[in-house]
C-alpha cells in the first residue's frame, strides 16, 4: 500500500457515463421485448396487435437513451407508452422496467415534478379509461402496480439524497482543505517573518549606525559590524532550520546547518544580548528558573519577546528595555517594557504586532499593548498547558 494516496474529495465510486446511460436501456429492452414476443406467441395474439405491443415495449426501452439530457420529457413519454400498452394485448405483459428506470432517473436528475405529474396522469388516465372501456383489473394487480411505482420514487429519492450528501461532504472537505492550507500559509509566513524580518531589521539598524560612526568612533563601528556578522549568521541558521522544518526533514539525513525552527525560553538570554548595545540596554528578569512550560508555549513567548524587542529597536528610540518572564497560576506571563517614544499610530495593524496577537490567540492566550510617549508595555498571557 506504500506510495498510494486516497483523494477524499472525490466520490468513492462513480461508474463510467456509458454504464449509467446504456445499462438501463439494455436491461429494459431485454426484459420487455423478448418477454412480450414470447407472451404474444403463447396467447396466440394476432400478429398486428402483437407487433404493436412489441413496438411499445421496444420504444419505451430505447427512449431511455434521452434520459440523461431530457429526464423530464423522457419519463413523460415512457409513462404514456406504458399506459397505452396496458390496453394492448397480450394482457398481463412483462413488468414495465423502462418506466421504473425513467422514474428513478428523473428523480435523481432533479425532474421529480415531471415524474410525479407524468406518472400520476398516466396512472389516473389508465384507471379512467379502463372504467370507460369496461376493462376490469384485479385489485391486487392495481395495488401491486401502485406499490411498485411508489418504490421507484423511494429508490430515486434515496439515491438523490445519497448523491447530494456525498457532494456536500466533498464540498466540506474541499473547504476544510482550503482553510487548512490557508492556515498553513499563514503559519509559514509568520515563521519566515519571525526569522527574517527581525534579523534584517537589526542588520539595517546596525549598518546605519556603523556607517554613521565609521570615521568618528571606529570602535563602536567595529561593534556594529560584529553585531551584523552575528545577526546574519544567526538569521541564516534560523532560515535554514525553518525551511527544513517546513519541508518535514527528519534526522535520517545529515544536516549541515543547525536546525532552530522552534526557539525556546532558554534562548532568551541570547536574544536579549543581541538586542543590547549602541545606546540600548536590554535586561532579562527570568522568574521561572527550572520550571518551564511545554514547548509550544515557550516558542510563542520567545517570538512575542523577539517581535516586541524588534519594535523597541526600530520605532521607540528607547534607552532601556526589560523582559520579564514569570508564572501566574496556570499562565505564563511575558512582559516587555521600554522607555521609548511609543509605537507609531496604526502600527497595531502591521504584520509583526498582528503576528503576536495571532500567536497568543492560537494558544488561547491574550495580548495587551499599552503605549504612550513615555514608553510601551507589552503583556502576553499564555496558558501554561495549551489545549491539545
Amino acid at each position: 500500500m506504500s506510495g498510494q494516496t486516497w483523494d477524499e474529495t472525490g466520490p468513492r465510486f462513480r461508474p463510467p457515463p456509458g454504464v449509467t446511460l446504456f445499462v438501463p436501456v439494455v436491461v429494459a429492452f431485454l426484459v420487455q421485448v423478448p418477454a412480450t414476443i414470447a407472451l404474444s406467441w403463447w396467447t396466440r395474439t394476432p400478429v398486428p396487435v402483437a407487433a404493436l405491443s412489441v413496438a411499445l415495449a421496444a420504444a419505451s426501452a430505447l427512449a431511455l437513451l434521452a434520459a440523461r439530457r431530457w429526464p423530464g420529457p423522457t419519463v413523460a413519454f415512457v409513462a404514456a407508452l406504458t399506459a397505452i400498452d396496458l390496453f394492448v394485448p397480450p394482457e398481463g405483459g412483462p413488468p414495465a422496467v423502462a418506466l421504473a428506470f425513467a422514474i428513478i432517473g428523473a428523480v435523481v436528475r432533479g425532474a421529480r415534478l415531471w415524474a410525479l405529474i407524468a406518472v400520476g396522469i398516466g396512472w389516473l388516465g389508465a384507471i379512467v379509461v379502463a372504467g370507460l372501456m369496461d376493462v376490469s383489473w384485479h385489485p391486487f394487480r392495481i395495488a401491486l402496480a401502485t406499490l411498485g411505482l411508489a418504490v421507484c420514487f423511494a429508490i430515486g429519492e434515496g439515491i438523490r439524497a445519497r448523491l447530494q450528501g456525498a457532494a456536500q461532504r466533498r464540498a466540506q472537505l474541499v473547504e476544510r482543505r482550503r482553510v487548512t492550507e490557508q492556515e498553513e500559509r499563514a503559519r509559514i509566513a509568520r515563521e519566515l517573518h519571525d526569522v527574517l524580518a527581525h534579523s534584517l531589521s537589526q542588520i539595517a539598524v546596525q549598518s546605519g549606525v556603523g556607517l554613521h560612526l565609521f570615521d568618528r568612533e571606529p570602535e563602536r563601528a567595529r561593534e556594529a559590524l560584529s553585531n551584523i556578522r552575528t545577526l546574519s549568521a544567526t538569521g541564516l541558521d534560523e532560515v535554514r532550520g525553518v525551511l527544513s522544518f517546513l519541508r518535514g526533514d527528519d534526522g535520517g539525513a545529515p544536516v549541515t546547518a543547525p536546525l532552530t525552527p522552534q526557539p525556546q525560553l532558554a534562548e532568551l538570554p541570547a536574544l536579549v544580548s543581541g538586542r543590547s548595545g549602541l545606546g540600548l540596554v536590554v535586561e532579562l528578569d527570568d522568574r521561572l528558573g527550572a520550571d518551564l512550560p511545554p514547548s509550544a508555549t515557550q516558542t510563542a513567548a520567545y517570538r512575542v519577546a523577539q517581535e516586541a524587542l524588534t519594535n523597541v529597536v526600530r520605532h521607540s528610540a528607547a534607552a532601556r528595555a526589560t523582559v520579564v518572564v514569570a508564572r501566574d497560576g496556570d499562565e505564563l506571563v511575558l512582559t516587555v517594557t521600554d522607555d521609548g517614544a511609543g509605537i507609531p499610530s496604526g502600527a497595531s495593524e502591521r504584520g509583526g504586532l498582528r503576528g503576536m496577537r495571532e500567536r497568543t490567540a492560537l494558544l488561547g492566550g491574550s495580548l495587551a499593548i499599552e503605549t504612550s510617549t513615555h514608553g510601551t508595555t507589552v503583556v502576553a498571557r499564555l496558558p501554561w498547558e495549551p489545549a491539545s
